[in-house]
This record gives C-alpha cells, structure tokens and sequence, in this order.
C-alpha cells in the first residue's frame, strides 16, 4: 500500500494467438504459399479481433451460467427443451459465419484449405467454452456421409453442415456411448427396426451425447436380426426434430453433471422409435464412422494445442507484469524457466496437430502418396493421444504460474485445467489411441514413413544444435521401432504401446521444431523464438531409446 492506496493486480489481457505470438505466424508461414496466407489473413484477424474482444467478454459473463434442461411446460406437456448459454449462441454465428466447417469442403485453397480452417479454430477454440465440440462433429459427420457416398443424405445434410448461414447453418451429434461401453462401442445395445418404406425406427439407450441440441446424428445400432460385435452393426442418420419441431421419437432422460465442458448440453437420451435412414450398409457399421473419427481426433488435437498455447500466452502476460522478491516474475531465472517449458511444449504440440492437418488436407485433394498416406493413419491416433496427455500437463502449470490466482473461479484459469481434461479421454483414451495406432494403423508402413520424414529434415539442417536435436529425435525414434520389432510376447507389446507412443510422438514435436527454427521463411525473431523452444524441448528428454 502506497499512500493509502492498497495494491490491484493487473490482470493478464486476452491472448493475441496471431499478431501478438510468433507461433502461429511462424506455422502458417511455414506450411502455407505466400499467396494463400494473403489471402486468408483478414480472416485471421478478424478472428482475433472477436475472441480478444467480444468473445471474451462473452466468456467472462457467462461464468457460471451451465446449459438449463426443462423436461416439462407450466401445464404438463412433455418439451424437452435445452438452453445454451448466450456465448455458445453467439459462438455458433461466428462459427457459421467464417466457415469453420465449410472451409475444408469448399476447398478455396486446396489442400491448404484443412491450415486455413484449424488456423482460426486454434484462434476460436479457447474462448468458445468448448464449442469446438459440436462444430468437430459436424465436420466428422459430414466426412464419413461423404466418405459413405450416400448420395441423398448428402445432398440432404452437406449443405447445412457446411452453410455459411447462420440461420440455416447445423450441426451433428455423434451418438456413440452407451451404459454398455465407450471406446468398446461393438457392444451397443440399440436396436434399429425395418420400417415399411426406407426408414428405421431405433430402439435403445445413449448414455453420453454431447451437444444435445444438434439438428441431425449420426449413431450406432443393431438391425434386427444383426450379427454380435462391431460387425452387426449399422451407421445410421437422423434429424432430432420433425418439421414441426417435435423430437423425434427422443426423450431427454438428464443433462450430465461433468467435471468440465460444463457449457456443452451433454446428455443420456432414449430412443424410442427414432426415425432413421442407413448411411451404408446393415453391417459394419465401425468401419463406416472412421472417418468421422478421424477428423475428430485431428480436432481434439488442434484444441489440445490451442488451449496450452493459450494458457502458456496468459500466463507470459502475467509474469511480465506480477512483481515478487523485488523483481517482476519473468525475471526471476526459475519462474523464466518455467515459461520456456510451456512455451516449448505448447509450440510442439502445435506443431505435431498442424503435421496432421496438412497430411489430411493434401489426403482429401488426393495430393498425398502411399508413404504420407500410411504417415497420416499412424499420425492420426499418436498426435491425438499425445496432445491430450500434454494439454492436462501444461493446464495444471499453468494455473500454478499464477499461484493462488490460479485457483479462483473468477479468474477463469481453472476451466481450462476442467476443460483440458476431456481431451485424453474423448475420441479415444490414451489406452486407446495406443493400441490403434499399433495395431491398426499398418504400424510397419507408417513408423517407415516417420523415420523418412524425421531423416529428412536431420539431413537439411545446417545448424549443429538444430541438426543435434533432429539427431536426438531419431535416435528416438529408431529405438522405439527397434522394440517393437523386436517385442514378440503380444501382452507385452500391447503393455508398452503408450510409451511407444508418446515416444513417438514427442520425438516428431523435437523434430518439427528444428525443422522451423531452420526454416528460410521464419522470420528473424520469430526464428530465433522457435530455435529456443526447440532446444528447451530437446532439454526436457521425453524420449523412449
């Protein structure tokens, strides 16, 4: 206290993931014709422009307010109704209205077009109170009716799904989970009824449905008469709501008390006689919503990033302003220690989810070869898993970065801690991920295609710590495809398939952060930013040898 004027700590302001970090520019520099980043960049910056401003306020408002389930009216009359917050309404207009669904399928820029649209989402995504989940799925929805080539239900749902409108624009649900099992989804229990023309009536229980008030879904059940397992089952598309607006043989049974993702209308429905139509086929209907979850993942990866990098740019604000032991706390050698360990690991798990996006965008123009092809199968489950781990990790320090303040509700740090925790789990555990990615990605060919791409960037690299690092990652690399190779007891490979995996995984983040310190379209500070979140990463020795 001064004079009688006691002490108020500054606060830090809103991150400015774009003009105000090198990462992201450094990324899309990297990755992007010049052209392209031209021509997207007002895009970029409007993006900011809201989630600095309006988006943020918006958050900060509704702190506290969670999604309110009404089952009845004042007279009795069952209604079912949801109401999400204010910020996820006005997220859904932004959302619609830059195309974070649309981009990838309008393909403006080709196989640049999956940077373009993650680009804003690693902008959107921290300050949209997890409305990334909804818009994750219609993407994935609208892959897999693409990928299923239905012709009428693509003609029926692409166009919403990938509206620009607002007022026209929809999203999916992703109706998976039932009491039965989560990832272990061949033992569902609902059952799909033959009606007389070419519809389905569904039967059963969904225990855990994210984004309860979507206008379609796609969803899992047995047609009568449907073989056990996966194989027995069939992909299915439904609207929630008839013309009229009732649901669709629905009943909301709860919203879900979760730990985090609180303003997600997360919830246990009925089925009782839903009208449905087939995507593709009676049967394996596993196989049919693969592609959805791999756009999924790629999503849960680029918000894992998006919210470390986030944290780690709140709490550098912070730091710069906080004083303590005299000094301000980005002085102080070991707190400045601290914030390179996230700097480092957020830049890495940036880098890994954008290695993927750009194989996805390329695979989708059918730009990409046999080798980027198996690369992006094995990439896939390994930079989701990866992230997710690390979004936990860097979301608990951060909040410690900014002691007692980091535990007060009304800072809105400890939502992201809630929040990141949804990630190792949705789409996927670690457990999980592990196991796709050893046993069912054609590991042989995709861990080959790993080494090429890691050797490749070892063999351009001029600078001895740089090409030190690039030779630390595939030293990495190298052993952990030499266990596996060499793992012959089955329990044992699969007990070792996590840490092969982050292995992996952390091995590639070493790598890309070499290969764009050295990068000729880095830009001198921003090269020298990725140069020390390279070594810092290198120091760190996340490595399985």
């Amino acid at each position: 206290m001064a004079g009688g004027v006691p002490f108020v700590q500054a606060p830090p302001v809103p991150p400015r993931a774009w003009s105000g970090d090198w990462l992201l520019r450094s990324v899309l520099r990297h990755r992007l014709p010049g052209e392209v980043l031209q021509a997207i960049e007002p895009e970029l910056r409007e993006m900011e422009a809201l989630a600095t401003g309006p988006l943020a306020a918006l958050q900060a408002a509704d702190r506290g307010r969670d999604p309110a389930f009404t089952p009845w009216d004042a007279w009795g009359n069952r209604i079912d109704h949801i109401e999400i917050t204010p910020l996820w309404r006005e997220a859904g207009r932004i959302a619609a209205r830059l195309g974070l669904v649309a981009i990838p399928y309008e393909r403006r820029h080709g196989g640049s077009s999956r940077l373009h649209q993650f680009a804003l989402v690693q902008i959107f995504h921290p300050v949209s109170d997890m409305y990334t989940c909804p818009l994750a799925m219609s993407d994935g929805a609208a892959r897999a009716l693409l990928d299923a080539d239905n012709a009428a239900l693509i003609e029926r749902a692409l166009p919403k799904l990938a509206s620009r409108d607002p007022e026209a624009f929809w999203t999916s649900g992703q109706w998976m989970t039932e009491t039965t099992g989560g990832s272990d989804v061949g033992a569902s229990e609902t059952v799909a009824v033959r009606g007389t023309d070419d519809s389905w009536q569904l039967h059963g229980r969904k225990w855990f449905t994210s984004a309860a008030t979507s206008q379609m879904a796609l969803t899992l059940a047995r047609p009568e008469g449907g073989g056990p397992g996966g194989s027995g089952l069939a992909m299915f598309y439904l609207e929630t709501r008839d013309a009229d607006g009732r649901l669709n043989g629905i009943r909301i049974e709860r919203l879900k008390d979760k730990l985090g993702t609180r303003k997600v209308p997360t919830a246990e429905l009925t089925l009782a006689g839903t009208r449905a139509q087939l995507v593709a086929g009676t049967s394996h209907g596993t196989r049919a919503i693969e592609p959805m979850l791999r756009i999924t993942r790629a999503w849960n990866s680029v918000c894992a990033a998006s919210f470390m990098r986030h944290g780690f740019l709140l709490a550098r604000d912070y730091a710069a302003k906080r004083r303590a032991f005299g000094a301000r706390l980005a002085e102080l050698p070991l707190h400045a220690q601290t914030l390179a360990d996230l700097d480092a690991a957020s830049a890495g798990a940036t880098l890994l989810a954008f290695e993927v996006l750009d194989l996805l965008g390329r695979e989708e123009c059918r730009e990409l070869d046999d080798a980027g092809a198996a690369l992006l199968r094995l990439l896939t489950p390994i930079a989701k898993a990866v992230t997710g781990k690390q979004a936990v990790a860097a979301a608990s320090e951060t909040l410690e970065a900014f002691g007692g303040a980091g535990y007060l509700e009304d800072t809105l740090l400890p939502v992201l801690l809630r929040d990141a925790q949804v990630l190792p789990i949705w789409e996927g555990t670690t457990n999980v991920l592990a196991l796709d990615a050893l046993l069912r990605a054609d590991f042989t060919r995709g861990a080959a295609a790993l080494r090429a791409r890691v050797a490749g960037v070892q063999a351009r690299l001029a600078d001895p710590a740089l090409r030190a690092a690039a030779d630390t990652a595939l030293l990495a690399i190298d052993g952990a495809i030499a266990w596996q190779a060499a793992t012959t007891d089955e329990r044992a490979l699969q007990a070792g398939a996590r840490r092969l995996v982050l292995a992996l995984g952390h091995a590639l983040e070493l790598a890309l952060l070499a290969e764009l310190a050295d990068a000729a379209d880095t830009a001198g500070e921003d090269r020298a930013a990725a140069r020390r979140a390279c070594l810092q990463w290198q120091a760190a020795g996340y490595f399985f040898v």
